[in-house]
This record gives C-alpha cells, sequence and structure tokens, in this order.
C-alpha cells in the first residue's frame, strides 16, 4: 500500500511541477500525501506554515521577499541610461513565447503571414524589373558607378520613397513589399541595391516619419520620395562603430546676435552611405548645453539632426573603397557649422532623444534590407549552382550527380526555403505595426551568414567560372559584396554575442525586466509579485526540461500531427532546456553574464534555432502542407534544431557554476550526445534536395522566386537558364548516345562529333540531332569564362 502511495505521491508532484500549478494546489497535495500515510499533526502544522510564509503576500513580503530585494540591488546587473533605452526600444514578440519554456503553439502559428498588393506586384514586374534590365554588375564595376541612367531612373520612379507615404509623393509600400524590391535588385546587382536600400532604412525619411515636426515633414519627405532631395546618415565613428553609443560628434546650443538659437557642429563620420552625393545630411551628435538654453541640462545627450550638404564648414569630398563594391560610402566631416536649432530632428523638444530614436528605427530595420539582400543570394546562388551544375559535365555527366556536389547543392536548396521562410514570418510583424528588435537581430545575424555560406557553396560547385572576372561570372559580386553585410548595422560578432540574448533575455524573459524596473523603484509589493513569479517559472521548467529530455517531448500533445509532430515537441522540449539555462546563467552569473560573450553567443544560437524552426513550420502551413516540400521542410527544421544541439553542447561543456558545471559537463552533456536534439541532415535527405533544385519546374520556381530573371536573351544568366532546359530535356537523346557507345554502335568522342555519329547510326532521329546540337552550342557557351586582350585588361588601371 505504502509503495502505491509513494508511486502515486511522485506521480502527483511530477505533474504539478509539469504543469506549474500554484503553491495552493501544491500545499493540497501535499496534505493528502501526509494524510495517507498516517503523518503526525506536527507535519501538518510544518505544511501549513510554510503556506502561510510563502502564499500569504504581506507576511512573505516582511520575512523573504524584503531580503531578497536587498540582496538582488547589489547583485543584478546596472544598466546605463543607455543600455535602458535600447533595451526599451521596439516591441516584444514571439520571441517570449520561445523564452517561455511553453511556446503556445496557436499563438506562434496564427501570426501574419504578409502577401503583395496588386499594385506591389505591379511595381516588381515594372519598374524593378526594367531597372535591373538596365544595369549589368559587370559594367557598375567597370566604371565604379551606377550608370546616369539608372540613376535618374530610382528618383523618377520613388525608389527611394518606399517607406514615404502617398500623402508625401512616396510609395507608401508594406514591409513586404519593400522587402521584396531589395531581394529582385540585389540578385542584380548589390551595390545597387545597396544604394536604394540605405535611405530607405535607418536615415531621415524612417526618422522624420516617426519623430519629425509637420513642418519637417512637409518640408523634405516629398522631395525625398522624388529623389530632389538624395539623403545619408552618418552614425559611426572611427571610436563608436558598434557601440554607436559613444559618439564623440558634438553639437553646441547658442544664441545668435538675432536672438534666435542655433547649433554649432563638429563631427567626424566613417562608413556612410550616398554621403558623397547626399544632398542632405542626417547627423547623430552628443548635444552640448552650457547655458542650460533648452532646459535639459548641460549634457543634452545624443540627438538627430539634419543638415543641408551645402552648408558651409560641410566636407563630402572622400570616398572609401569597400572591397570593390562601387556603392557610395564614405567618410564625412564637419567643422564649426551652423544650422538652426530647428534643424533637430522633430524639434527642439527632441533634443537628447536620438539614443531612442535610432534604436527603435534598428528594431523593425534589421529585419527588412540584410535579410532581404541575403535571402536573395540564397535563392540566386540555388538557381545559378544548380544551372552550372546540371550544363557541366565531367567523366561524362553532370557534375550534380556527383555526391560531392549533391551537399553544397543542397544546402543552397535548403537555405532558400528556410531564410524565405524566416524573411516573411518577421515581415508580418513589421507590417502589423511591432518592431521587435530581438526577432530583427537575429535576422541580421544569421541570414548574413547564411549567405556567406550560401555564396561559398556556389563558389565550390562553379570552381574556375567563379574566380575569373568578367561579365560571364554570375557569383564574384556577391562573394565580394557578402562581409560589407556582415559588418554594417552592427557587426555579427557583437550582434550575436550582446544584443539577441543579452537584450532578450530580460525583454523576452517574463519577469526578469519586471524584477530590475521594481528594484530600480524600490517597490517592494512589484517585486515580490516579480520575483516569486519567476521562482514558479524556473520550477515549473526544471521540472519540464527534465521530463521533455526524458521522453524525447512526448509528453507535449503537437500542434499539428503527421510529418511536422515530432518537431512540434522538439520546439516545446528546447523551449523548456532553453528558459531554465537562461534563468540558471542569469542567477549564479548576475552581471558578470553581460561579459560571458561565448556563453550568450551560444544561448543566441539556441533562441536563433527555435525561431526559424517556427518560421520554417508557419510557412509549411500556410503554403497547404505541400507533400512535396517536406524534403525542404525537413531539411530546415533538421538545421534548425542542428544549431540547437550546437548550442546546448557548448553550453553544457562550459557553464560556469559551482556544482551545476560539473553535473552539465559529465551526465547531462553524455545524455543529450547519447539522445540529442539535432543532428545534420541525412545523405538520402540532401541526395533528394540536390535532385529537386535540379528538376526544372513550379516547385524550383517558387523556391527561388523573387530573383530578377533578364528579358535580354543574351545576358549570360538568360543564356545558363536556357543551356539548363534544353540540357534537361534533352537527356533521354544524350542517354541513347552513351548507350550507343557502350555497345560498340558508335565510338567515343567529343560531343558534336558522337552526335553527329549518332544520327549517321540511326540511333537519334534528325530532329534529336537538332534539339540536342543546340544544347550542346549553348552548354559550350554557359561554361566558357572571360578572357580579354592584355589592353583590354589594362584599361580601368589606374594611369603611373
Amino acid at each position: 500500500m505504502m509503495s502505491l502511495l509513494a508511486l502515486g505521491a511522485v506521480l502527483g508532484f511530477l505533474i504539478l511541477g509539469f504543469t506549474g500549478a500554484p503553491l495552493w494546489i501544491w500545499t493540497i497535495f501535499a496534505g493528502l500525501v501526509l494524510y495517507g500515510s498516517g503523518a503526525e499533526p506536527l507535519c501538518y502544522g510544518i505544511l501549513v506554515g510554510i503556506f502561510v510564509i510563502f502564499g500569504v503576500a504581506p507576511i512573505r513580503r516582511l520575512l523573504i521577499t524584503s531580503w531578497v530585494m536587498k540582496i538582488m540591488k547589489n547583485f543584478l546587473p546596472k544598466i546605463s541610461p543607455t543600455e535602458r533605452m535600447a533595451l526599451e526600444a521596439g516591441d516584444v514578440w514571439m520571441e517570449s513565447e520561445l523564452f517561455s519554456g511553453k511556446p503556445n503553439f496557436d499563438k506562434l502559428m496564427e501570426q501574419k503571414y504578409p502577401e503583395l498588393t496588386a499594385e506591389e506586384k505591379a511595381f516588381l514586374d515594372g519598374p524593378v524589373q526594367k531597372l535591373c534590365d538596365m544595369v549589368t554588375d559587370w559594367d557598375i564595376h567597370q566604371q565604379r558607378d551606377i550608370p546616369a541612367a539608372a540613376w535618374e531612373f530610382v528618383k523618377k520612379e520613388r525608389f527611394w520613397g518606399m517607406i514615404i507615404p502617398k500623402e508625401y509623393d512616396g510609395l507608401g509600400f508594406s514591409a513586404l513589399a519593400h522587402s521584396a524590391v531589395l531581394e529582385k535588385v540585389g540578385s542584380r546587382s548589390p551595390a545597387l541595391c545597396i544604394t536604394i536600400m540605405v535611405p530607405n532604412s535607418l536615415g531621415p525619411a524612417e526618422l522624420l516619419l516617426h519623430y519629425g515636426t509637420k513642418e519637417q515633414k512637409d518640408h523634405y519627405l516629398p522631395r525625398l520620395a522624388r529623389g530632389e532631395e538624395v539623403p545619408c546618415f552618418a552614425l559611426t565613428e572611427p571610436h563608436a562603430g558598434s557601440d554607436a553609443g559613444s559618439i564623440t560628434s558634438s553639437g553646441t546650443v547658442f544664441k545668435g546676435d538675432d536672438g534666435k538659437l542655433y547649433l554649432r557642429l563638429n563631427w567626424n563620420k566613417r562608413w556612410i552611405t550616398l554621403a558623397a552625393v547626399s544632398t542632405v545630411v542626417g547627423l547623430a551628435f552628443r548635444l552640448r548645453d552650457p547655458d542650460n538654453l533648452l532646459g535639459k541640462g548641460e549634457d543634452a545627450g545624443i540627438t538627430c539632426a539634419l543638415i543641408p550638404a551645402s552648408t558651409p564648414g560641410v566636407d563630402l569630398t572622400r570616398r572609401h573603397d569597400p572591397l570593390g563594391v562601387p556603392f557610395y560610402n564614405c567618410p564625412t566631416l564637419g567643422k564649426d557649422v551652423v544650422v538652426p536649432i530647428d534643424a533637430i530632428i522633430g524639434g527642439p523638444e527632441k533634443a537628447g532623444q536620438g539614443w531612442q530614436m535610432l534604436m527603435e528605427c534598428l528594431a523593425a530595420g534589421r529585419g527588412i534590407s540584410l535579410p532581404a539582400q541575403s535571402t536573395a543570394s540564397a535563392k540566386y546562388m540555388a538557381r545559378v549552382a544548380s544551372n552550372h551544375a546540371v550544363v557541366r559535365k565531367q567523366f561524362g555527366m553532370s557534375i550534380g550527380k556527383f555526391e560531392g556536389i549533391a551537399e553544397p547543392l543542397s544546402r543552397l536548396a535548403g537555405y532558400s526555403y528556410l531564410m524565405e521562410a524566416g524573411r516573411k514570418y518577421t515581415l508580418g510583424a513589421l507590417d502589423s505595426g511591432i518592431k521587435p528588435p530581438v526577432v530583427t537581430a537575429m535576422m541580421k545575424y544569421y541570414f548574413t551568414e547564411a549567405q556567406r555560406v550560401c555564396v561559398n557553396d556556389a563558389m565550390d560547385i562553379l570552381g574556375g567560372a567563379a574566380i575569373t572576372r568578367g561579365p560571364k561570372n554570375l557569383v564574384t559580386s556577391a562573394y565580394l559584396s557578402t562581409p560589407i553585410s556582415i559588418t554594417v548595422e552592427g557587426a555579427n560578432i557583437l550582434t550575436r554575442t550582446l544584443i539577441i540574448f543579452g537584450q532578450g533575455a530580460l525583454r523576452a524573459h517574463p519577469y526578469a525586466v519586471k524584477e530590475v524596473n521594481a528594484v530600480d523603484a524600490n517597490d517592494l509589493p512589484a517585486f515580490d509579485a516579480a520575483f516569486f513569479g519567476h521562482v514558479g517559472h524556473m520550477v515549473r521548467n526544471k521540472f519540464r526540461a527534465v521530463l521533455l529530455t526524458l521522453t524525447r517531448g512526448w509528453l507535449v500533445i503537437p500542434f499539428k500531427g503527421g510529418v511536422t509532430g515530432p518537431y512540434y515537441r522538439k520546439l516545446a522540449w528546447t523551449s523548456a532546456v532553453f528558459a531554465i539555462l537562461a534563468d540558471l546563467a542569469m542567477v549564479t552569473m548576475g552581471g558578470k553574464l553581460k561579459t560571458k560573450g561565448k556563453t550568450t553567443g551560444r544561448f543566441a544560437d539556441v533562441l536563433a534555432g527555435m525561431y526559424l524552426a517556427t518560421a520554417a513550420l508557419k510557412r509549411f502551413e500556410y503554403e497547404g502542407r505541400k507533400k512535396e516540400d517536406e524534403p525542404f521542410l525537413i531539411w530546415s527544421l533538421e538545421y534548425a534544431f542542428h544549431q540547437v544541439q550546437r548550442g546546448f553542447d557548448g553550453l553544457f561543456a562550459n557553464f560556469e557554476a559551482p556544482v551545476l558545471n560539473l553535473l552539465f559537463k559529465y551526465p547531462v552533456r553524455w545524455w543529450w550526445n547519447l539522445s540529442p536534439i539535432g543532428r545534420n541532415a541525412s545523405d538520402d535527405l540532401e541526395f533528394k534536395l540536390a535532385e529537386l533544385i535540379q528538376t526544372p519546374g513550379e516547385q524550383r520556381d517558387r523556391m527561388t522566386a523573387g530573383i530578377f530573371h533578364p528579358t535580354n536573351s543574351n545576358d549570360p544568366f538568360a543564356k545558363m537558364e536556357k543551356a539548363f532546359r534544353l540540357t534537361i530535356s534533352s537527356e533521354e537523346v544524350a542517354r541513347k548516345a552513351r548507350r550507343a557507345v557502350k555497345k560498340g554502335v558508335i565510338k567515343k568522342q567529343p560531343a558534336a562529333k558522337l552526335y553527329e555519329a549518332a544520327v549517321a547510326a540511326n540511333v537519334i532521329t534528325k530532329e534529336e540531332f537538332e534539339s540536342i546540337a543546340e544544347s550542346v552550342r549553348l552548354n559550350d557557351d554557359a561554361i566558357q569564362v572571360d578572357s580579354f586582350t592584355i589592353a583590354d585588361y589594362f584599361k580601368t588601371a589606374i594611369k603611373q
């Protein structure tokens, strides 16, 4: 009888812990167990005493919470005003579900999945297609500039006004359309894409829309939309790159002889896109007000202003050379530049609020521009590399049939699916008015890093065709520009190690930021509610983490069955383990966690793995759970959970806490390696994806949708596409010829001669010969690489 009671007690407590039952239910259950075991009355008294101390709020605050709060004041990390502005910028979104330890699948899957309007599609099919047809990336590189006609077309068609509402003569596009334009242009020319990207990202238009005065909006926004003003935004400096809050550029408030207030500005900025051709400079600087003329103290803080480029003292005469990619990226200097106080964006009342403005705008912008360019790169590289893999033949067959080529091809195909899923899932939030900085930071970091992998894979597959520069080379420009994407909008290393988890641990956690705010405000009731809510949160997640790990998530009822069921379970399992580990890291390391970049980076990898898995599942659900797309979905999920596994493995092996480090490093890590949550995709799955991306048809087109396809049939990409299609369609004819060679009917010889012999020997028909002859001709042309005369090669050299 006692053994059954003990078993029931254990099962009951496991259920209570797993479900996160409140203290009063634990107390009642414990009382029933005591009753069943015939406990002494003293045991009931102890139980009631525990409940009174921990369950009655006034008593708990007096005996426990007040002391804990005193300790926490010394333990919690100190948050500077600048850090607080960054933490409070933007919104908390689905990352909070992933942080919770118990994600709500209905909530994750009901998020908006946007679609383009008819007007937006028409712009992509019209002006965007025309602009891409106007340029070639080779010519842009050779001339070191975008053609004048393209510059004028960009202005005329209001490419710089995508985010500006129609009431100000802008296009008023959604975030999805903004992203789609950059995706298509980016697949044609990185330099052209960046030129369009930056004015629609962090810059004067974005800041004016959210913070400008009516007069500033009425004056600047229509002129920016129509291209009459060319904007730039000067933020980074020699000593303030990723740490933009350390800017030293200064502005001093003074009263002029006319009695009006002015700013005297001095700055030294670098890496400012479009600066040398700009007509208006957005400027971030630290505002000094020695006479307190604005009533905000001597050091008013970081401020943003708009400076006409023609203002005396503004120097825009120099230009950087970012890896030879010919977009305008420049330094700019300002010496004793004087402008009216109304140059401050939002007017004098917005003085000192520049850092908050910038952080809020970055909270959205990081999720649009660079993820669009990176997704375009993945799709374009998948298309180019698969074309080449079919057309290029070695040892008598297309190189795409080699296992060594199938592996990088499968990655290109898988990334194309996964990145498009992440892109649209995030844009759904942005188009709903949500600005989630943690999510957009993940998008920027993981997408630009994925772009690096995709470009390198394409380079490997194309081999010599990828390293020989010229009009036929379809990948070198992306190879050169990839490090630029990785560096801008916050260097990737710091984004991963400082922002994603560092910001997310406070913002997305259900209780952490409440605890910090309550301690700062010395609010005991608020701290009591947050702290003991946090304790209950940890107890529940500890039970969930252990039980879901032991059962591989099978205690969770999946959101959907079929192929996705196990992955919903894995998502719940990951969230529970992530949540308890994050809490343990914050409890044991406290403020030191900010400096533990390897630890926070691993947490970021796990969080990103969960987010990407969520996005892939959402795409599959939204698109109708297509059976033929399952290989792409499964590769995406296996990839995401493999990143989770790697992150956890690093955390378990290096957890910096006494006792816990031994527990995690040996038994826990051993169990996770024995029963991993994720592995690399299987060889069979990789072969399947490689086959699908090399198969012409609706699915291949859908997986690479959104990139530019030239209308000029002589364009190298168009030629390669045609060669790809003809190679596939003539494969049966080629097989007939190969079989005839094996039987000795005709001799093995070069392709052109082989098919002549085959038609002469009646192995193939005359019509088949004409079809495959064109394929041979196109294939031969497609695999050629560029060469130059010595004179032509030196035409663009600097003359001595």
